[in-house]
């Protein structure tokens, strides 16, 4: 769990008690590509933290996936909302790769709390990047063309090109397969100008 250390080791220290109380909290699991980590509908009791692979989050719209995020190394997931308020979710989480990810029951996390205090900036931290995670999102679609969200993607993102297979992409952007294509094939014909 090295990439959780150094991602908390970035807001508070930890020692080797808390550190051990860490590890044992952790429960590590191994996903295979498109398996679904959690579906709508359920409770979130669980807190999950990328090691390694890339996950993605989406809606289910009248029968069709609409993909929101990517979740990838060294960032928190957790179905905020559900979680807080012990509600129904309304989305899904899917490995797209294969993927590695430390689990945190709610459990697990109410005792580490009791035993260790200073580790509730896990909860806070992954609560956070869901909250910053949403707001760029509404942000992109409000302020932003397709064009315009696709060149931000390719410029923060490009990684996600070569790991996230473009209907995923496409979705994201709020496009159709069709529709990015075109949009890549503009960008690329302006980039060579």
């Amino acid at each position: 769990m090295p990439r959780l250390i150094e991602s908390i080791k970035t807001y508070t220290s930890l020692d080797e008690r808390e550190l051990l109380l860490l590890q044992n909290a952790a429960e590590k699991k191994i996903y295979k590509k498109n398996d679904v980590i959690f579906t709508e509908g359920k409770i979130a009791n669980e807190i999950y933290f990328v090691e390694k692979g890339c996950v993605r989050l989406f809606y289910n719209v009248e029968g069709n996936d609409k993909t929101a995020f990517f979740y990838t190394e060294g960032q928190f997931i957790c179905a905020g909302e559900s979680y807080t308020y012990n509600i129904p979710a309304s989305e899904n989480y899917q490995v797209i790769e294969n993927t590695e990810i430390l689990v945190f029951s709610k459990k697990k996390i109410e005792a580490l709390l009791r035993q260790a205090p200073k580790l509730e900036i896990i909860g806070r931290i992954a609560i956070e990047n869901e909250l910053i995670t949403c707001q760029k999102v509404i942000a992109s679609f409000v302020t932003k063309s397709a064009e315009e969200r696709y060149k931000d993607l390719l410029n923060t993102q490009t990684y996600l090109f070569q790991r996230v297979p473009q209907q995923y992409i496409a979705s994201f952007l709020g496009v159709s397969p069709e529709t990015l294509s075109r949009i890549k094939a503009r960008v690329y014909k302006k980039k060579r100008s």
